[in-house]
């Protein structure tokens, strides 16, 4: 039996109508993903970043009042992102993100943390009323660009290396846990004892040390001029010697030429007394 008339519109239309359902083809999402390779997009301009992972429940409570915010980002000109903390780790340490899900707000490079509400309605009057105005931005000590900060997320994915290769040790090569605990222990008294020759070869060849040779004793005709209040000094101490040693000598011999005259008058004296006797 041929269908009817009346049903022949709806069964047409019906095609239509699953084409433009949003969940048929999936709604592109207005939530933008931040990565480390376009992160310092965030210096400029008006942000606001969620940071989540996907085993959180509150994260995953949080993403549907996210995306119905991120649909009135071109409204309210605010770029709306999120970053998986599981796959970022480096961002995570930028931001010192230690537990899901905190959210910042970003305006020209300075950062500042959200702490209200969390819902579409929260979200959306905090950017109008400009409500991040009376929240303290972070020190430019702890911004995302800073040395510091830079140096916390090379640790960062540092950690996240060393957990990975635990893992293929133990799931993928069957080892034991002491096993890589073992492969870790000798790669750091490795990489300890390079880094160690490393820096003593720079050290050497940025300050290289001076070998001191015994130099002869400088003669007197080479003296410089500065020595030459101290060749006077000893000059007339040598004199002041020659004077001393002079008088002294003169003293013993006028000593001695009085004990000689008199010894010379007691024997003249004494025959004369002999003779005066007999």
């Amino acid at each position: 039996m041929a269908p009817s008339r009346s049903l022949r519109i709806p069964v047409a239309v019906l095609p239509l109508l699953l084409w433009g359902a949003p969940w048929a083809h999936g709604r592109r999402s207005d939530v933008r993903i931040i990565t480390d390779e376009n992160w310092r997009e965030l210096l400029e301009g008006e942000w606001m970043i969620e940071f989540y992972a996907p085993w959180c429940p509150a994260c995953q409570n949080l993403q549907p009042e996210w995306e119905s915010f991120a649909e009135w980002g071109e409204d309210l000109e605010v770029n709306v992102a999120k970053v998986d903390e599981t796959e970022r780790p480096g961002l995570s340490g930028r931001f010192i993100i230690t537990a899901p899900p905190p959210t910042y707000h970003c305006k020209d490079g300075e950062f500042r943390r959200y702490q209200g509400p969390r819902t579409k309605k929260d979200f959306i009057n905090f950017i109008s009323d400009k409500e991040w105005k009376s929240i303290e931005p972070v020190s430019s000590w702890f911004g995302p660009g800073s040395i510091l900060m830079s140096s916390m997320s090379a640790l960062f994915q540092l950690s996240m290396w060393i957990r990975t290769c635990h893992n293929y040790f133990i799931e993928d090569l069957g080892l034991p846990i002491w096993g890589s605990y073992t492969v870790f222990a000798v790669a750091t008294l490795l990489s300890g004892l390079l880094l160690g020759l490393f820096m003593i070869f720079v050290a050497d060849c940025l300050c290289p040390s001076k070998r001191r040779r015994a130099q002869p004793y400088p003669s007197r005709k080479l003296l410089p001029e500065s020595s030459q209040p101290l060749k006077k000094v000893e000059e007339e101490q040598e004199a002041d010697v020659e004077d001393v040693s002079g008088e002294e000598s003169k003293r013993k011999e006028g000593t001695n030429k009085h004990f000689a005259q008199n010894a010379v008058r007691q024997r003249s004296v004494g025959p004369s007394l002999a003779t005066d006797k007999s």
